[in-house]
């Protein structure tokens, strides 16, 4: 007959989990002997080394005892369970590794990769990472509420990089986080805006169905309107020639645009 740390050096395991599966009843607790100690014999190293087996392949011990307890179909159909479960934790795990990899980029925390691209595809162009910094919080917030169509309206921003007014554009505000709140380039960059709207408007871009609620478009204006010194000005001097809005810029109504004159 074996004491228990004798079972336990025999099965490959420590005292604490032969007590541990006594207590969640894997293994049966044997009578003491005269001493008040328990004694084990083979049948019990048998069992505890099947648990031990089962156990470090990676089968949950609340189905060990199943297992244990199986013919040999329905040990071979509880194992198959196993495995697909496992697979599928395996593939749950690794997801979540792939996106802590991405979250450690920094930039990818709650941006989809097509945006993640245009941003790299800014600052391939000489893009300020300050105006990077606003441009991509913006972007979390669109993406947030529009994550289903995010990667076209991305593909969109693609093509109109192929603009070189557009890179124009971007090189003149990015550049305007450093120009004093007076500095004459801002009409350059207002001449830019109008051009570009006028193209839109031509090809009937301007105030199409985005998404996006107005509620929602106010605050990413007013976000930009409060990023720069030059904002209010700019928008000042688009008003005045017939556009407003930022994120959705469209014609003012020739009533409104009157009262601006």
């Amino acid at each position: 007959m074996l004491t228990i740390s004798q079972l336990a050096a025999y099965a490959g395991v420590t005292v604490r989990a032969v007590r541990h599966y006594h207590r969640i009843g894997l293994l049966p607790e044997p009578e003491r002997n005269r001493s008040g100690y328990r004694t084990y014999d083979a049948a019990a190293v048998v069992r505890l080394i099947r648990i031990r087996t089962l156990a470090d392949a990676g089968v949950p011990l609340a189905r060990v005892q199943e297992l244990l307890d199986a013919s040999p179909e329905e040990f071979a159909g509880g194992v198959q369970e196993i495995d697909k479960t496992l697979r599928a934790e395996i593939r749950r795990l690794q997801d979540t590794r792939s996106r802590l990899a991405r979250l450690a980029a920094g930039e990818h925390l709650a941006l989809p990769p097509s945006v993640v691209d245009y941003l790299d595809r800014l600052r391939g162009l000489g893009v300020d990472e300050r105006y990077i910094e606003m441009e991509r919080d913006a972007w979390i917030m669109i993406a947030a509420q529009v994550p289903h169509s995010i990667d076209s309206v991305i593909a969109k921003k693609h093509e109109e990089l192929n603009d070189p007014d557009m890179v124009m554009l971007y090189s003149l505000l990015s550049g305007a986080l450093d120009w004093p709140t007076d500095d004459p380039r801002i009409v350059e960059v207002a001449d830019i805006m109008e051009r570009l709207m006028n193209r839109a408007l031509v090809a009937g871009e301007t105030g199409a169905d985005d998404g996006i609620d107005d509620q929602f478009v106010d605050l990413l204006d007013s976000t930009m309107a409060e990023s720069s010194p030059h904002a209010a000005r700019l928008l000042a001097i688009l008003e005045e020639r017939g556009w407003s809005g930022w994120t959705r810029i469209e014609r003012v109504p020739a009533d409104r645009f009157n009262t601006h004159r």
